[in-house]
């Protein structure tokens, strides 16, 4: 799906692709997650239930960990005690087999962390009362790191505790390197990100396999291929497997779909991004960017790369990044969208849905496709808002049009003022609402304007907000999405709206503030920013037409 500011820069761009990135998978045996089914399945182990008591359920716990320290201790396979909150899957990357050819377990690596477990109790009359606490209790869980040979270095995370509750981490850059070599493209990959590629409409068309139907199957199968034969074993033996018919079922609770778009020139990268920045951060009511200071500067040609620089002590903490890497982020929920540059020469535009249920396609890995479309679309969208806000235009005789009131249906609205900070407020909010792919509600557009002003809902409510939206909508600026009480930005009204606030607060207000600086000031002034010697020639030009019309300063 093409979108405006890719097309905007093609001339800057050798090429690009969309890849997802990170994926978490749940694994969950249905029947264990009721008292009823898990009572069952329990039946079905042992043949009653009689022993089914806290004693016993430590004692699978036991075992579980027993288990998996003797078989790792048999065949070599280190084990790690880690802490809450340690980066495992980099620590893990530390140990992988040299050997291209290896596959299996490598390392097991045992933490606590918080897990639904089943208490089971038996009360006077002889009842059992099955139940799971909260808070959750801090139950040890064992990380397998393997390798895969389709997906590469996989994790798989699972309680020793039964039902034996998992999941499953993987990436998709891993999974498009391998197939990528195998059609002999050469490329220079870090991390999870390919920085340069001999083939990019190769390497595109592979990463978009994994958007097809035929995705569910490949996840489905390297999940099935290792959580039973390198995970489950030390739980449950093949043959109780089978008598109790324990299956795990999936479902997606993270993912990440990214555009990666690759410049012709580093430099061209930065100066595109910045000015990026520049434009956009008080559109996108930004609060807080974030810069990580590398020891590079971007080369003018992908293979001409300057000295390093003398190194300062806050490089210490960042030594991994060769390139300086500046990221800003648009947050909704438990969604969001961020876009840095990484390498010398890639600019990453990134959906990230830490709690999929946010984007209402289902979770169950079924709708993989559906997840990664939507994560796709708030992607073009995003990419497209940017566009809009600082690529915008101004409609003729949109200064008059928007103040003055508009006939909505039966009921007159009032118009749009830009003057009035309520008004300005709301529009911001719709610029970044915009990047939802899937519309926003009145009670989002109230959110949104209380987190960038401050206020309380008392003083702007959903009440305000349906209100105001009302007279978005009597513009045609936001439209009704049909049997939803969802809303969506129109492409063309945006701009006009962005540019309006653009110009108000970044060329208006700028040289009315300045527009008394004395005539002396102005000429010992020597900025080095091309937009700041913009401002002063248009302050001079202001000076001398107040002047002329005879207007005080």
């Amino acid at each position: 799906m093409a979108d405006d500011f890719t097309t905007s820069h093609s001339s800057y761009l050798e090429g690009s692709y969309d890849c997802v990135d990170r994926i978490v998978v749940n694994a969950y045996f249905v029947g264990g997650k009721s008292p009823g089914g898990f009572r069952n399945w329990w039946r079905s182990l042992y043949g009653s239930d009689d022993n089914l008591d806290d004693t016993h359920l430590m004692r699978m716990a036991g075992r579980f960990s027993r288990r998996v320290h003797g078989w790792a201790e048999a065949h070599g396979i280190p084990v790690q005690d880690c802490s809450a909150g340690e980066r495992k899957h980099e620590m893990a990357e530390e140990l992988i087999a040299q050997d291209p050819k290896f596959q299996g377990v490598f390392l097991i690596q045992v933490c606590k962390s918080p897990a639904p477990v089943w208490h089971a109790a038996r009360e006077k009359n002889g009842w059992l009362n099955l139940s799971v606490k909260k808070p959750w209790s801090y139950v040890n869980h064992y990380c397998f790191q393997i390798i895969d040979p389709e997906w590469g270095h996989i994790t798989i995370r699972m309680s020793g505790h039964p039902p034996y509750g998992a999941m499953v981490l993987l990436n998709g850059h891993e999974w498009v390197e391998r197939q990528a070599k195998r059609r002999g493209t050469k490329f220079t990959k870090i991390g999870n990100c390919f920085t340069n590629c001999s083939n990019l409409p190769l390497l595109n068309e592979v990463a978009d396999t994994l958007n097809s139907e035929s995705s569910i199957g490949r996840l489905a199968d390297v999940c099935d291929r290792w959580i039973y034969s390198a995970c489950l074993c030390f739980g449950l033996a093949l043959d109780e497997k089978e008598r109790t018919g324990f299956q795990y079922s999936y479902s997606v609770y993270q993912i990440e779909y990214s555009r990666n778009l690759s410049f012709k020139r580093g430099s061209d990268l930065d100066a595109i991004y910045q000015r990026l920045i520049d434009l956009s951060r008080n559109s996108f009511q930004i609060e807080k960017i974030k810069t990580i200071f590398g020891t590079k500067r971007r080369g003018v040609r992908g293979k001409h790369k300057s000295k390093d620089h003398k190194a300062t002590g806050a490089q210490v903490t960042v030594e991994k990044h060769a390139y300086n890497l500046t990221v800003f982020r648009v947050q909704f929920g438990r969604v969001a969208i961020r876009i840095y540059d990484k390498g010398e020469r890639l600019l990453r535009i990134e959906a990230v849905a830490h709690d999929t249920r946010q984007l209402k396609c289902g979770k169950v890995i079924g709708n993989l496709p559906k997840l990664i479309s939507a994560l796709r679309d708030m992607v073009v969208r995003f990419l497209n808002a940017l566009s809009w806000a600082h690529t915008a235009f101004l409609d003729t005789g949109a200064l008059d049009e928007f103040p003055q009131a508009t006939q909505f249906g039966t009921r007159r609205v009032a118009g749009i003022d830009i003057q009035r900070s309520r008004s300005r407020h709301v529009i911001e909010a719709v610029i970044v609402l915009a990047t939802k792919s899937t519309g926003f509600s009145i009670s989002d557009l109230a959110k949104q304007v209380q987190r960038a002003t401050g206020w309380d809902e008392a003083a702007y409510g959903p009440r305000q907000a349906a209100y105001d939206l009302l007279k978005l909508r009597a513009k045609a600026i936001v439209n009704k999405i049909s049997k939803a009480r969802r809303y969506i930005v129109d492409k063309a009204k945006l701009q006009t709206i962005a540019t309006l606030v653009i110009v108000r607060e970044q060329v208006v207000k700028p040289l009315f503030a300045a527009s008394n600086v004395l005539e002396q000031d102005l000429i010992t002034v020597q900025p080095n920013n091309p937009i700041e010697r913009h401002y002063l020639n248009m302050r001079r030009e202001l000076c001398a037409a107040f002047a002329t019309m005879g207007v005080a300063i």
